[in-house]
């Protein structure tokens, strides 16, 4: 949670993948460091694992128009004046985000882990939005991630605004093998502060 008497950077909505909770690990460290570093954190689990937490049945994620409907609905309850919103998620959550980005009161967006296609079909990319984007997207993807790898991500159209930054060795959940030298930890805390430094840019008023 933030500190007592941290400046607050603003309010960041962030949203879980699709078959892992909002109380993951991946998701607790993530809102963990995020809100250690001035941001109010607001976790969230769409119609269907809220349904799965009631009663223990694994189902599959709600068709993207209801996950959407849902995110925007909360983009609106809890945009206020003067505080800078933000939108994030992991993997199919991050990709509603990035689908939301450029609402009106959004004033940036982070993806960890981006499920740039489905495993074994890289033939059938989901970038299309990005071409046309104007707010800020940042993402943070391991370099041999099977939703995406820095070879195939590098043949994509992206719009200027959205910017991909590469974690070496990592996989869908930004973790690296032992053999790299590397380890998930270090990944999700590059990610985190990377995200917190453009929240105090926007914070500041001198975000690009």
């Amino acid at each position: 949670m933030i500190r007592e008497g941290q400046p607050v950077l603003g309010r960041i909505l962030l949203a879980h993948g699709a078959g892992a909770p909002m109380d993951s690990d991946f998701m607790a460290s993530v809102a963990h460091q995020l809100a250690s570093g001035g941001l109010e954190v607001i976790r969230f689990e769409f119609p269907y694992m809220q349904k799965r937490r009631e009663d223990g049945k694994r189902r599959p994620p709600d068709r993207q128009p209801k996950l959407l409907e849902f995110f925007e609905a909360l983009i609106e309850q809890f945009s206020e004046p003067g505080l800078p919103l933000f939108i994030a998620g992991k993997s199919m959550g991050g990709r509603m985000a990035t689908m939301l980005a450029d609402a009106e009161s959004v004033h940036g967006c982070f993806v960890y882990g981006y499920p740039f296609y489905a495993p074994g079909k890289s033939d059938k990319p989901r970038v299309d939005h990005f071409e046309s984007m104007h707010t800020p997207v940042h993402i943070f993807q391991g370099t041999r991630d099977p939703m995406g790898n820095r070879e195939a991500v590098a043949g994509y159209q992206l719009a200027e605004c959205v910017r991909v930054h590469w974690l070496e060795d990592g996989d869908h959940d930004l973790k690296p093998r032992k053999k790299s030298g590397l380890n998930q930890d270090e990944h999700i805390s590059f990610a985190v502060e990377s995200t917190l430094q453009y929240c105090q840019q926007i914070k500041e008023g001198s975000a690009e």
